[in-house]
């Protein structure tokens, strides 16, 4: 965060399947009435969403968009046939926020780190053309600000609270957790959480945080097999 639908495009473009880039409210959509911007919140929202799709439906989730996606196969009835998400260390229940959420977290101070955040220059060092950053980066705003705060704020002290006690043994439909050159305790991380939901795993070496926009068509050569793989 903060990115939108468009860090999707370059990849659904080189996909030789129907691909749907969900908007997130607070993040290129609106606020639903009522909708309370928590990471339940977020959560109740994705799932309506996946069940709202015709299936078979392949989740691809990303960032906040995989601990969301996390959540739903673990915790709600969406038939989902498969699913693939990254930072899967952050759902881990041993995950430790880093300093900048911690400060995102703090009345007053998340707000102004928030209005210093260049977003077209970190999405631009998180492996995301230039061109696509800027065009992210300009749709960044005071609702999004609002999202992020919510959401980070609402996630203590870790994703995990709350949710980890809910996955009970392998997640809903065929999963699967990308692996990109993180520390050595942060696969770790990624890899358990993969073996508590009988998940897969598929590294993408050399890539950044942003993968999807950085190197669509090397990312698309992993996931094609892994759908292909499906029965």
């Amino acid at each position: 965060m903060p990115e939108t639908e468009a860090i999707w495009r370059r990849l659904r473009e080189v996909l030789d399947r129907d691909a749907v880039a969900v908007a997130l409210p607070g993040f290129g959509a609106a606020w639903p009435e009522g909708f309370a911007g928590t990471k339940d919140a977020y959560a109740e929202w994705l799932a309506a969403t996946l069940a709202s799709l015709d299936g078979p439906v392949d989740v691809v989730g990303h960032d906040l968009g995989a601990l969301l996606t996390l959540r739903v196969v673990t915790a709600f009835d969406v038939p989902v046939r498969s699913w693939v998400v990254d930072v899967a260390n952050i759902f881990h229940p041993a995950f430790t926020w880093p300093d900048r959420v911690l400060d995102l977290q703090r009345p007053g101070v998340g707000e102004e780190l928030l209005e210093r955040t260049n977003t077209a220059s970190r999405l631009s060092g998180a492996g995301v053309p230039e061109d696509l950053a800027i065009e992210i980066g300009s749709a960044d705003g005071e609702l999004m600000r609002r999202s992020i705060l919510s959401f980070y704020r609402s996630a203590v002290p870790n994703v995990a609270a709350d949710w980890w006690d809910d996955v009970d043994g392998p997640a809903s439909g065929h999963g699967a957790v990308l692996l990109l050159p993180d520390p050595p305790e942060d696969e770790a991380m990624s890899v358990s959480v993969a073996e508590r939901l009988s998940a897969e795993t598929i590294r993408l070496e050399g890539l950044d945080h942003c993968w999807m926009a950085q190197s669509p068509e090397l990312v698309a050569s992993r996931l094609t097999p892994f759908w292909a793989s499906l029965h």
